[in-house]
């Protein structure tokens, strides 16, 4: 991934540093149980983590790409070099495995890692949400229903099902950690057939995992898919927030912006811009992320016990989709906590129609004064379309109206034009959201 969009602690994660950190853990705690099973000397496995156990330098990284270089093969370059410090007991290390079972177990180690810093990420996310949905709890505005002004809602309404999505994002993300999170140690095409079934569960439990029930010599790919679409979900319900955003920051409706920072340009050209770039390139972040999901769903279906079809697009996904996603979610994070809102723009353009809002509630009251639902509609809509047409407000065309008043008074009218009913239920709604999080 580009510095641009990368986090440090997420970038860590797919460092050759922390990679080979994992591999050697695969390596040594598969040796201890060999050793406790007599396999192997109790010496050499002793030997691997006095020798072995090195911080995986620059020099030692470059060693590693050397030999790999000759041999073609990483795992065997990552084994050649961990001889090189271990010497002669090097030979009991990787008793019985394959290459996959440092592979996929890593990779299980390295999602997890991601997954715990994505769900940390979506804790201030939801902190966010939760305060501005508190502070804008009665913050009448317009709600829309394509583009077009419906019924009003609150401010808060909108941050607090935002706040619902991503508990729901959060409760996702979870259950795809606890289902990547297997481990592999069962020997070329997953028989146990040159090393017991107990080193697998010993390395799990060491590393935090799960012995995978049946790997074929790789662990079902199933797992990943699920995986990197809940990513790629979790970065569809951030672009939702953020193009809601930017139409509201539109000039013609200019509810809410972006902080606008001291110093900071919207322009080359026009010195007057504030365009909403945030939440632009949050837009553009949620179509990568979902972009990786598609090849991991097409690397379920592997050929037999195993191929290598798979490799490369775990090799670039795997940092790519969670370290894109962090960086989106910290930058929504942000957006959100610093959110400026222009109640007058709100208020502005609650009046701009000139109460047709209110159109349904007079629809109503027909209806329950005797008059059929389809000359309501017929009576509603004839007084909106004048308001539309040709300006004014909807009580005043109604009140000129003697169908209308004919079932409907002036007295019976006005009360329907109140915003408040509009409010009446809030306090239910956050105590769903609020209640379920």
């Amino acid at each position: 991934m580009i510095p641009r969009y990368s986090r440090e602690r997420m970038a860590a994660i797919w460092s050759p540093e922390n990679r080979f950190r994992i591999w050697f853990e695969i390596e040594a705690h598969a040796c201890d149980a060999l050793a406790d099973l007599g396999v192997i000397p109790v010496a050499a496995a002793r030997a691997l983590w006095e020798k072995g156990n090195k911080p995986y330098t620059k020099e030692r990284i470059a060693r590693i790409d050397a030999i790999e270089a000759e041999v073609r093969h990483d795992v065997i370059a990552f084994l050649t070099e961990l001889a090189e410090h271990v010497g002669d007991n090097a030979r009991f290390v990787h008793q019985g495995m394959t290459s996959s079972d440092v592979l996929d177990t890593c990779l299980a180690v390295q999602l997890t890692q991601a997954a715990d810093l994505l769900l940390e990420d979506i804790e201030g996310l939801l902190a966010a949400f939760k305060a501005r949905a508190l502070e804008h709890k009665m913050t009448v505005c317009m709600g829309r229903s394509h583009g077009i002004h419906a019924e009003p809602v609150t401010l808060g309404l909108k941050f607090a099902g935002f706040h619902a999505e991503f508990h729901r994002a959060r409760t996702r993300l979870l259950a795809a950690r606890r289902d990547i999170a297997t481990c592999a140690i069962s020997g070329a095409v997953g028989t146990f057939a040159n090393i017991d079934p107990r080193v697998e569960a010993h390395v799990a439990r060491a590393l935090g995992l799960e012995p995978e029930p049946l790997s074929t010599q790789v662990i079902p790919r199933d797992r990943h898919a699920a995986f990197f679409s809940t990513l790629a979900v979790i970065a569809s319900s951030i672009e939702r927030v953020a193009v809601e955003i930017r139409h509201l920051q539109r000039t013609e409706v200019g509810e809410a912006e972006e902080a606008f920072a001291k110093g900071q340009k919207g322009s080359s050209a026009m010195p007057h811009k504030r365009n909403p770039v945030l939440t632009e390139n949050l837009t553009g972040l949620a179509r990568m992320v979902r972009a990786y999901a598609l090849p991991a769903l097409e690397n379920v279906a592997l050929w037999h016990e195993r191929d290598i079809s798979h490799s490369a697009v775990e090799r670039m996904i795997g940092p790519d989709a969670t370290v894109t996603l962090d960086f989106a979610l910290a930058r929504l994070t942000n957006v959100i906590a610093n959110l400026v809102v222009h109640p007058k723009a709100i208020e502005r353009n609650i009046a701009l129609t000139g109460g047709l809002m209110f159109s349904q509630r007079v629809l109503l009251a027909l209806t329950q004064a005797g008059v059929s639902r389809e000359d309501a509609y017929r009576l509603v809509q004839r007084n909106a379309m004048a308001v539309w047409d040709q300006g004014g407000t909807l009580l005043e065309r109604l009140k000129a109206d003697p169908d209308v008043t004919a079932r409907l008074p002036a007295a019976t009218l006005e009360p329907l034009f109140d915003l408040s009913v509009h409010t009446r239920h809030v306090d239910t709604i956050f105590d769903r959201v609020f209640a379920a999080s």
